[in-house]
């Protein structure tokens, strides 16, 4: 029996293993499965019962297990990082990084990613059912912060055998995992990679995810978050997106491909429609057919309440941060999380004495850029796995 299996047959859970085979592109072979999560205490003081975390795996632990590289996802990413489209899952985010030889070399790593708690992607989230009552939770779930995926995260580590990570990696909500991590288990952790994120939220990140909210709690289908399965505020879920859209973009994205180019009909009229309105409509009908309302808000508020510093004396922080390697990556374009802030966040780091390193992407394409303009992200990771020792 294989370690996954043992951990999943532990917890009485079915085994999703898919049939593994190579991406066409040449990515390794992805296990999937599930990780039950016994008793897991939440940072508001609640306990989520029979929780259980969806994980996938490329490449093999070596004899120590000491070779693992985690990444974590951002807001409507999935698990499902590298290799061919998976039912059911978005596409895969990081597919040219992670492989043999690439810069998440599975031949030498065993690279896992968690479906964050809260998402909908097969972790415990708002879609799944109360234990007591097999309805789903909605707007009962308890409100969750960065710090309690990364202690999901931990236990589900746990439950597979693994209690230390060579390296964490993840850009924008998964960048404040990966900071959160090295914080919250140094021990555990030798050197850190936050690709898009802040040390902490600040106020206009806040606005623009308030009013994503409100767009969607305004439409009249999401009744209070009770709505049916499969079914909710698709209207304002779209809504929602189209505002984030703006937010993950440049102005010189929009200036480049559309300028003021027309999509259908005559402006002058209100069927008339500019090619960057058709765009953002696109975009919002696309996450409504794969994301569910309910998550959107429960992760979105993860984000705003993210702050590294928050309740940490000078002293945790010192002894957290002292010593470890932290590579901080900022997007010159970005608009939700400028670049000084990532700078920012790679300087109180080396006040606490850590290795602290600042590295930029150099890009129109705004915060996506580190989805986008993956070939500078594999050079810039490299560079840190080298001077990093790893």
């Amino acid at each position: 029996m294989g370690w996954d299996d043992a951990v999943i047959n532990a917890g009485k859970l079915e085994n999703l293993q898919n049939d593994p085979g190579a991406s066409p592109s040449g990515a390794a072979e992805e296990f999937r499965g599930l990780v039950a999560l016994p008793g897991l205490v939440l940072q508001s003081g609640r306990t989520l019962p029979g929780a259980v975390h969806a994980y996938a795996r490329y490449g093999e632990l070596n004899e120590t297990r000491d070779n693992v590289v985690l990444l974590c996802h951002a807001l409507t990413g999935s698990h499902h990082v590298a290799g061919t489209n998976v039912p059911g899952l978005p596409g895969a985010w990081w597919d040219a990084l992670v492989g043999p030889h690439r810069a998440l070399d599975t031949s030498r790593y065993c690279v896992f990613c968690f479906n964050i708690l809260g998402s909908p992607y097969g972790s415990t989230s708002p879609v799944s059912p109360v234990p007591e009552t097999g309805v789903p939770y909605g707007m009962h779930f308890p409100v969750i912060t960065v710090r309690d995926m990364v202690e999901a995260q931990r236990i589900a580590l746990e439950q597979l055998g693994v209690r230390r990570i060579a390296a964490v990696v993840g850009g924008s909500l998964g960048g404040m995992q990966a900071l959160e991590w090295l914080l919250f288990h140094p021990d555990r952790v030798d050197r850190c990679a936050v690709v898009a994120a802040p040390w902490r939220l600040y106020p206009q990140a806040i606005a623009f995810n308030e009013v994503q909210r409100q767009a969607i709690m305004a439409d009249p289908a999401w009744q209070g978050g009770a709505y049916p399965p499969g079914e909710g505020p698709r209207k304002g879920l779209s809504v929602a997106r189209m505002l984030a859209m703006i937010t993950y973009r440049s102005e010189q994205v929009f200036v480049d491909r559309w300028m003021r180019s027309v999509a259908r009909g005559n402006p002058l009229e209100w069927e008339g429609q500019f090619q960057v309105e058709s765009y953002l409509h696109h975009q919002g009908e696309s996450l409504v057919r794969r994301f569910d309302a309910n998550c959107y808000l429960y992760l979105s508020r993860a984000m705003d309440l993210h702050d590294a510093g928050e309740g940490r004396s000078p002293e945790f922080l010192r002894n957290a941060l002292a010593g470890k390697h932290l590579l901080a990556v900022g997007i010159g374009s970005d608009l939700l999380f400028p670049n000084w802030q990532v700078e920012e966040l790679s300087r109180i780091a080396a006040d606490w004495g850590a290795h602290a390193t600042y590295e930029e992407i150099e890009s129109d394409h705004g915060h996506d850029a580190f989805l986008i303009d993956v070939d500078q992200v594999d050079e810039i990771l490299r560079r840190f796995w080298r001077s990093s020792g790893l």
